[in-house]
């Protein structure tokens, strides 16, 4: 079995809001991170990319690592320029309705107050190696909406991102990571060949192309655990089954109960509710 890291990232900045520093690394830390990548020996790949050798349309490398950012803080431009430095391609998944530059935030924008890429960025984001993917228009929690709801943040996203950059938008990312069969085929019917959930596991050559796991990278993420995920150690293997637990605090949510509302979730009753 090919164990596949797929680190997740969110913000890399010294000074974060506060909502948002629990998923923000520093600089530094960063591109430490990134070093480490060059010293494990291994191939990154787009998100794409990867789907694409998982389903034999290109070779797999032996020792593939994939790098993805959530969300498109303004903070992912000196990312990116880390990445290109270091020859790392990565995926940045966008929440539309967040970005700069095209008038006022929606009235039902879940994400709150940050400073976030310009659209005019995201030309030269793809130039320097970045593979842009979608992430909703207002970053909702999808399962939880009705299919005609979540198949509009589904679709008015990609669209979006493909009109502004003149090509296909292949892949896709779940706000928080909630998702479900439902969830997965309105996204397969939307077009997108592929989608990252989190589950905070390593990925594996048989994992689902529309749930791939990924890792969460926090700000006490230790060098030392990017090195034993890229060594293929500390976190268990996907494919797996939906814990119990996920499944619980999807019905939690879906009533509306107290602290499940529709931006950030500060506590959370499983492992994928934790993420942005």
């Amino acid at each position: 079995m090919t164990i596949i890291p797929i680190l997740l990232y969110h913000s890399v900045h010294t000074d974060p809001p506060d909502w948002i520093a629990p998923f923000t690394v520093s600089p530094a830390n960063f591109v430490r991170h990134i070093e480490l990548i060059h010293e494990s020996g291994r191939t990154a790949m787009t998100a794409s990319d990867l789907v694409r050798a998982l389903r034999h349309e290109i070779p797999l490398p032996e020792r593939p690592v994939v790098v993805t950012f959530d969300d498109g803080f303004a903070d992912f431009a000196n990312a990116a320029a880390v990445l290109a430095e270091h020859l790392v391609p990565a995926t940045l998944y966008v929440t539309t309705g967040a970005m700069r530059g095209r008038g006022p935030l929606p009235d039902d924008m879940a994400l709150p107050a940050a400073t976030m890429l310009d659209w005019s960025q995201l030309p030269e984001l793809v130039e320097q190696g970045i593979e842009i993917g979608a992430h909703t228009h207002t970053h909702p929690q999808l399962d939880i909406l009705r299919s005609p709801a979540a198949a509009d943040e589904i679709v008015r996203s990609k669209h979006m991102l493909e009109d502004a950059l003149g090509r296909e938008v292949p892949s896709f990312a779940y706000p928080h990571g909630f998702q479900s069969t439902r969830i997965r085929r309105l996204v397969a019917d939307s077009g997108h060949h592929s989608a990252c959930a989190v589950i905070n596991a390593l990925s594996s050559e048989s994992d689902d192309p529309y749930a791939l796991a990924r890792l969460t990278v926090r700000n006490d993420t230790r060098s030392e655990d990017i090195a034993a995920w890229l060594s293929g150690d500390n976190a268990r293997v996907a494919p797996h089954r939906e814990r119990w637990r996920t499944t619980a605090w999807r019905c939690y949510r879906r009533m509306g109960a107290p602290g499940s509302g529709s931006g950030v979730i500060a506590h959370s009753k499983s492992q994928e509710a934790k993420e942005f």
